[in-house]
């Protein structure tokens, strides 16, 4: 799904599967953001290859946080294909992965930390915004060029991220709404569901999100 020039999705719309929306973003640089699950990356890779692209031609993976929906895939990768998250996010993956018996860190070890400020990615400008409260170390990024923001699980068309996982935090998920809602934006890119587009429909779904889930957190 074109979004616009350089930006596509790849919106996962099988309520029955838990997978999440993956985002290509094309300049100098090719990147991809969340991955998903590795046994249904499937999806991307056809996705790519609408595209003519394949996954051999990412430079550069984009974690928001690290539950297996967004991260899994990341292992399919091998270099010069680069993968990034925040420091607090990759320690919390270190945690689950050991929980599930599995190699903590094994596939996943970023080349680099995400933080808060800007970040550039060839001829790519970007702010990285850390947001915790779906996970300790989640983190949104703002594209100015587009105005375009991509949320990871921290509030979709009509939602917010759950709290009652390990690593949750109502307050916190609050905090970071406010945050975003600041910030100028035409698209709203979340993990789940439907992309929002327009500054209006934006406004509107963050007024709806306050006014219907903020007593709640």
């Amino acid at each position: 799904m074109k979004i616009a020039d350089n930006l596509h999705a790849f919106i996962w719309r099988n309520p029955q599967t838990n997978n999440c929306n993956t985002y290509l973003i094309k300049g100098s640089k090719t990147i991809l953001i969340d991955p998903g699950h590795v046994h249904l990356f499937d999806y991307v890779r056809s996705g790519l290859q609408d595209l003519n692209l394949t996954p051999e031609q990412i430079d550069l993976i984009i974690i928001t946080h690290a539950h297996p929906d967004h991260l899994e895939a990341a292992a399919l990768f091998r270099k010069p294909t680069l993968l990034t998250m925040s420091l607090a996010e990759f320690v919390f993956a270190k945690q689950w992965l050991n929980r599930y018996g599995l190699d903590a860190g094994k596939g996943i070890e970023p080349d680099f930390f995400l933080q808060d400020g800007k970040l550039i990615i060839g001829d790519l400008s970007f702010q990285v915004i850390i947001t915790p409260g779906h996970s300790p170390g989640s983190i949104c990024l703002y594209w100015p060029e587009y105005k375009a923001l991509f949320t990871g699980d921290l509030i979709f068309s009509q939602g917010i991220g759950r709290t009652d996982l390990p690593g949750g935090n109502g307050g916190l998920l609050k905090e970071s709404i406010l945050q975003i809602a600041v910030l100028d934006i035409e698209y709203l890119l979340s993990g789940h569901g439907e992309v929002i587009k327009g500054k209006k429909a934006v406004e509107a779904n963050f007024r709806m999100i306050e006014s219907t889930w903020f007593d709640y957190l």
